[in-house]
Protein backbone atom coordinates (compact mmCIF):
# COMPACT_ATOMS: atom_id res chain seq x y z
CA UNK A 1 0.00 0.00 0.00
CA UNK A 2 1.46 3.88 -1.11
CA UNK A 3 1.40 5.69 1.95
CA UNK A 4 0.85 9.56 1.07
CA UNK A 5 2.17 10.86 4.07
CA UNK A 6 5.95 11.80 5.90
CA UNK A 7 6.97 10.00 8.49
CA UNK A 8 8.00 13.20 10.52
CA UNK A 9 5.23 14.51 12.85
CA UNK A 10 5.39 17.05 15.71
CA UNK A 11 4.86 15.37 18.85
CA UNK A 12 4.33 18.70 20.66
CA UNK A 13 1.58 19.51 17.92
CA UNK A 14 0.27 15.96 18.63
CA UNK A 15 0.16 16.55 22.71
CA UNK A 16 -1.25 20.15 22.46
CA UNK A 17 -4.11 18.83 20.19
CA UNK A 18 -4.88 15.72 22.49
CA UNK A 19 -4.85 18.20 25.39
CA UNK A 20 -6.30 21.18 24.21
CA UNK A 21 -8.74 20.40 21.58
CA UNK A 22 -8.92 16.51 22.57
CA UNK A 23 -9.09 15.90 18.41
CA UNK A 24 -6.30 15.72 15.44
CA UNK A 25 -6.90 15.06 11.83
CA UNK A 26 -4.29 13.88 9.39
CA UNK A 27 -5.37 14.28 5.68
CA UNK A 28 -4.78 11.85 2.87
CA UNK A 29 -3.35 9.80 5.64
CA UNK A 30 -4.17 6.48 2.81
CA UNK A 31 -4.83 5.80 -0.78
CA UNK A 32 -8.64 6.12 -1.85
CA UNK A 33 -7.82 2.81 -3.09
CA UNK A 34 -6.79 1.06 0.32
CA UNK A 35 -9.58 3.15 1.78
CA UNK A 36 -11.79 1.73 -0.84
CA UNK A 37 -11.00 -1.51 -0.08
CA UNK A 38 -11.85 -1.16 3.17
CA UNK A 39 -15.11 -0.01 2.71
CA UNK A 40 -15.93 -2.72 0.92
CA UNK A 41 -14.64 -5.23 3.93
CA UNK A 42 -17.04 -3.02 5.91
CA UNK A 43 -20.03 -3.14 3.93
CA UNK A 44 -19.62 -7.33 4.17
CA UNK A 45 -19.45 -7.38 7.56
CA UNK A 46 -22.40 -5.28 8.18
CA UNK A 47 -24.76 -6.86 5.91
CA UNK A 48 -23.35 -10.22 8.24
CA UNK A 49 -23.89 -8.64 11.39
CA UNK A 50 -27.20 -7.42 10.81
CA UNK A 51 -28.35 -10.72 9.85
CA UNK A 52 -27.44 -12.72 12.93
CA UNK A 53 -29.13 -11.50 16.49
CA UNK A 54 -27.17 -9.04 18.21
CA UNK A 55 -24.68 -8.81 16.17
CA UNK A 56 -24.80 -4.89 15.86
CA UNK A 57 -25.65 -2.77 18.45
CA UNK A 58 -28.22 0.22 18.04
CA UNK A 59 -26.65 3.29 18.69
CA UNK A 60 -29.76 5.51 17.78
CA UNK A 61 -32.57 5.13 15.10
CA UNK A 62 -30.92 3.98 11.54
CA UNK A 63 -27.38 3.96 13.25
CA UNK A 64 -25.44 0.78 14.26
CA UNK A 65 -21.75 -0.27 15.97
CA UNK A 66 -20.25 -3.45 15.45
CA UNK A 67 -16.99 -4.78 16.71
CA UNK A 68 -15.05 -7.09 14.51
CA UNK A 69 -12.15 -8.90 14.36
CA UNK A 70 -8.41 -7.42 12.88
CA UNK A 71 -8.19 -10.06 10.68
CA UNK A 72 -11.88 -9.52 9.03
CA UNK A 73 -10.53 -6.58 7.11
CA UNK A 74 -7.55 -5.95 5.20
CA UNK A 75 -4.99 -3.63 5.90
CA UNK A 76 -5.55 -3.72 9.68
CA UNK A 77 -1.44 -4.30 9.49
CA UNK A 78 -1.28 -1.09 7.40
CA UNK A 79 -3.38 0.80 9.52
CA UNK A 80 -2.11 0.47 13.04
CA UNK A 81 1.51 0.66 12.06
CA UNK A 82 1.02 3.84 10.11
CA UNK A 83 3.43 6.23 11.24
CA UNK A 84 1.20 8.79 12.02
CA UNK A 85 -0.97 6.34 14.50
CA UNK A 86 2.08 5.43 16.31
CA UNK A 87 3.16 8.56 16.88
CA UNK A 88 0.30 9.70 18.40
CA UNK A 89 -0.18 6.44 20.19
CA UNK A 90 3.55 6.63 22.04
CA UNK A 91 3.06 10.48 21.96
CA UNK A 92 0.28 10.10 24.66
CA UNK A 93 0.21 6.83 25.56
CA UNK A 94 3.33 5.87 26.72
CA UNK A 95 5.41 3.01 24.44
CA UNK A 96 3.62 0.55 25.89
CA UNK A 97 -0.03 1.33 24.49
CA UNK A 98 -2.52 -1.53 24.20
CA UNK A 99 -4.81 -1.91 20.61
CA UNK A 100 -8.17 -3.22 22.34
CA UNK A 101 -10.99 -2.43 20.03
CA UNK A 102 -11.71 -2.36 16.24
CA UNK A 103 -15.17 -2.10 14.86
CA UNK A 104 -17.03 0.10 12.96
CA UNK A 105 -20.19 3.30 13.22
CA UNK A 106 -22.73 3.16 10.13
CA UNK A 107 -25.32 6.37 10.40
CA UNK A 108 -27.53 5.42 7.38
CA UNK A 109 -30.22 7.64 6.03
CA UNK A 110 -32.51 8.73 8.69
CA UNK A 111 -30.21 8.90 11.49
CA UNK A 112 -30.96 11.43 13.99
CA UNK A 113 -28.83 13.11 15.81
CA UNK A 114 -27.39 11.85 19.59
CA UNK A 115 -27.79 13.18 22.62
CA UNK A 116 -24.12 14.88 23.63
CA UNK A 117 -22.09 12.38 25.35
CA UNK A 118 -18.52 10.66 26.42
CA UNK A 119 -18.01 7.05 24.97
CA UNK A 120 -17.59 6.23 28.55
CA UNK A 121 -16.98 7.34 32.28
CA UNK A 122 -13.76 9.39 32.70
CA UNK A 123 -11.12 7.58 34.79
CA UNK A 124 -9.25 8.07 37.47
CA UNK A 125 -5.95 9.02 35.12
CA UNK A 126 -7.97 12.25 33.88
CA UNK A 127 -10.31 13.00 36.72
CA UNK A 128 -7.21 13.23 39.46
CA UNK A 129 -4.00 12.39 37.29
CA UNK A 130 -5.33 15.16 34.44
CA UNK A 131 -3.97 12.38 32.03
CA UNK A 132 -5.44 11.18 28.72
CA UNK A 133 -5.43 7.32 28.69
CA UNK A 134 -7.05 6.63 25.75
CA UNK A 135 -7.70 6.90 22.79
CA UNK A 136 -10.30 6.63 19.42
CA UNK A 137 -8.94 6.76 15.64
CA UNK A 138 -11.81 7.33 13.02
CA UNK A 139 -11.32 6.59 9.35
CA UNK A 140 -14.38 6.99 6.81
CA UNK A 141 -14.60 4.91 4.04
CA UNK A 142 -16.36 7.31 2.32
CA UNK A 143 -16.30 11.16 1.21
CA UNK A 144 -18.85 12.68 3.98
CA UNK A 145 -20.98 15.63 2.88
CA UNK A 146 -23.03 18.18 5.17
CA UNK A 147 -25.79 15.97 4.99
CA UNK A 148 -24.65 12.43 5.53
CA UNK A 149 -25.09 13.32 9.39
CA UNK A 150 -21.09 14.31 10.04
CA UNK A 151 -19.34 13.33 13.55
CA UNK A 152 -19.76 16.52 15.88
CA UNK A 153 -17.20 17.38 18.65
CA UNK A 154 -17.26 20.28 21.18
CA UNK A 155 -13.26 20.75 21.69
CA UNK A 156 -11.95 21.20 25.15
CA UNK A 157 -14.81 19.33 26.97
CA UNK A 158 -12.53 15.80 27.71
CA UNK A 159 -11.74 17.76 31.01
CA UNK A 160 -15.25 18.50 31.68
CA UNK A 161 -16.40 17.77 35.18
CA UNK A 162 -19.32 15.04 34.76
CA UNK A 163 -20.72 15.12 38.42
CA UNK A 164 -23.96 15.88 36.85
CA UNK A 165 -23.89 13.62 33.89
CA UNK A 166 -26.27 10.64 33.71
CA UNK A 167 -24.19 7.41 34.04
CA UNK A 168 -21.26 10.04 34.11
CA UNK A 169 -21.46 10.31 30.56
CA UNK A 170 -24.76 12.25 29.22
CA UNK A 171 -24.56 16.00 30.15
CA UNK A 172 -27.68 17.49 31.21
CA UNK A 173 -29.69 19.43 28.27
CA UNK A 174 -28.82 22.90 30.03
CA UNK A 175 -25.42 21.89 29.20
CA UNK A 176 -26.23 21.64 25.52
CA UNK A 177 -25.78 25.52 24.44
CA UNK A 178 -21.96 25.05 26.08
CA UNK A 179 -21.18 22.43 23.20
CA UNK A 180 -23.81 24.00 20.50
CA UNK A 181 -21.27 27.21 20.81
CA UNK A 182 -18.32 25.31 20.42
CA UNK A 183 -19.37 22.53 17.96
CA UNK A 184 -17.11 21.74 15.48
CA UNK A 185 -18.54 19.34 11.95
CA UNK A 186 -16.37 17.07 10.79
CA UNK A 187 -16.53 16.42 7.17
CA UNK A 188 -13.35 13.81 5.92
CA UNK A 189 -12.76 12.57 2.53
CA UNK A 190 -11.85 9.32 1.73
CA UNK A 191 -8.10 8.13 3.37
CA UNK A 192 -8.30 10.57 6.01
CA UNK A 193 -7.78 9.91 9.72
CA UNK A 194 -8.62 11.49 13.29
CA UNK A 195 -8.12 10.63 16.25
CA UNK A 196 -9.64 11.95 19.78
CA UNK A 197 -10.36 11.06 23.22
CA UNK A 198 -12.95 9.30 23.72
CA UNK A 199 -14.14 11.63 27.01
CA UNK A 200 -14.16 15.11 24.90
CA UNK A 201 -18.16 15.66 24.73
CA UNK A 202 -19.43 14.58 20.87
CA UNK A 203 -22.52 13.27 18.63
CA UNK A 204 -23.25 11.95 15.48
CA UNK A 205 -26.37 14.20 13.84
CA UNK A 206 -28.73 13.65 11.45
CA UNK A 207 -28.05 12.30 8.34
CA UNK A 208 -30.86 13.26 5.93
CA UNK A 209 -29.33 12.16 2.85
CA UNK A 210 -29.88 8.80 1.02
CA UNK A 211 -26.10 7.55 1.56
CA UNK A 212 -25.15 5.49 4.97
CA UNK A 213 -21.54 6.95 6.55
CA UNK A 214 -19.16 3.87 7.44
CA UNK A 215 -16.63 4.68 9.54
CA UNK A 216 -13.71 2.82 11.28
CA UNK A 217 -13.18 2.73 14.73
CA UNK A 218 -9.51 1.97 16.40
CA UNK A 219 -9.26 2.08 20.65
CA UNK A 220 -6.10 2.36 22.03
CA UNK A 221 -5.67 2.17 26.30
CA UNK A 222 -2.24 3.22 27.87
CA UNK A 223 -1.48 0.64 30.50
CA UNK A 224 -3.21 2.05 32.74
CA UNK A 225 -6.70 1.75 31.21
CA UNK A 226 -9.01 -0.94 31.29
CA UNK A 227 -11.62 -0.67 28.19
CA UNK A 228 -10.01 -3.47 27.01
CA UNK A 229 -13.05 -5.18 29.20
CA UNK A 230 -15.38 -3.90 27.28
CA UNK A 231 -14.21 -5.83 24.32
CA UNK A 232 -13.30 -8.77 22.87
CA UNK A 233 -10.32 -8.64 20.33
CA UNK A 234 -9.33 -12.38 19.09
CA UNK A 235 -7.00 -13.40 16.62
CA UNK A 236 -6.53 -16.53 15.25
CA UNK A 237 -3.07 -18.42 16.15
CA UNK A 238 -1.77 -18.24 11.97
CA UNK A 239 -2.83 -14.58 11.88
CA UNK A 240 -1.07 -13.72 15.43
CA UNK A 241 2.17 -15.63 13.65
CA UNK A 242 2.07 -13.43 10.32
CA UNK A 243 2.07 -10.07 12.32
CA UNK A 244 4.97 -8.34 12.11
CA UNK A 245 6.99 -8.61 16.05
CA UNK A 246 6.65 -5.21 16.86
CA UNK A 247 2.88 -5.27 16.49
CA UNK A 248 2.09 -8.17 18.13
CA UNK A 249 3.42 -6.51 21.83
CA UNK A 250 0.47 -3.91 21.28
CA UNK A 251 -2.16 -6.15 20.60
CA UNK A 252 -4.29 -6.62 23.83
CA UNK A 253 -6.20 -9.71 22.46
CA UNK A 254 -7.16 -13.53 23.06
CA UNK A 255 -5.17 -15.93 20.46
CA UNK A 256 -7.29 -18.34 19.69
CA UNK A 257 -7.75 -21.68 16.96
CA UNK A 258 -11.18 -20.09 15.58
CA UNK A 259 -12.60 -16.64 16.08
CA UNK A 260 -15.69 -16.85 18.12
CA UNK A 261 -18.69 -14.99 17.41
CA UNK A 262 -18.31 -11.23 19.61
CA UNK A 263 -20.67 -10.86 22.01
CA UNK A 264 -21.05 -6.94 21.29
CA UNK A 265 -20.72 -5.57 25.03
CA UNK A 266 -19.97 -2.03 24.70
CA UNK A 267 -23.83 -1.17 24.46
CA UNK A 268 -24.87 2.56 25.45
CA UNK A 269 -28.29 2.42 26.73
CA UNK A 270 -28.85 5.95 26.17
CA UNK A 271 -28.14 6.19 22.62
CA UNK A 272 -30.73 4.10 21.32
CA UNK A 273 -33.14 6.20 21.39
CA UNK A 274 -31.34 9.72 19.57
CA UNK A 275 -31.56 12.82 21.27
CA UNK A 276 -34.87 13.59 22.90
Amino acid sequence: MKMTTTTKYDIAEIMSALYGPGTLGLKGAFSREWTAQLGEDINRLYKEALERPDGAIGRGPNRHYVEIHPEDIRGFVELVTHPWVQSVCEAVLGKDYKIVEIGFDVPNPGAVNQPWHRDFPAPEDTVKGRRINSLAFNLTTVDVDPDMGPFEIAPGTQWDDATDFEYEMFPPKELYPRYEERAQRKMPTMGDISVRSALTIHRGTANNSNKSRPTLVLGVDAPTANNHERHDLQVTKNFYASLPENLKKHLMCRVVDELEVIQQAHDIELLKMGEA
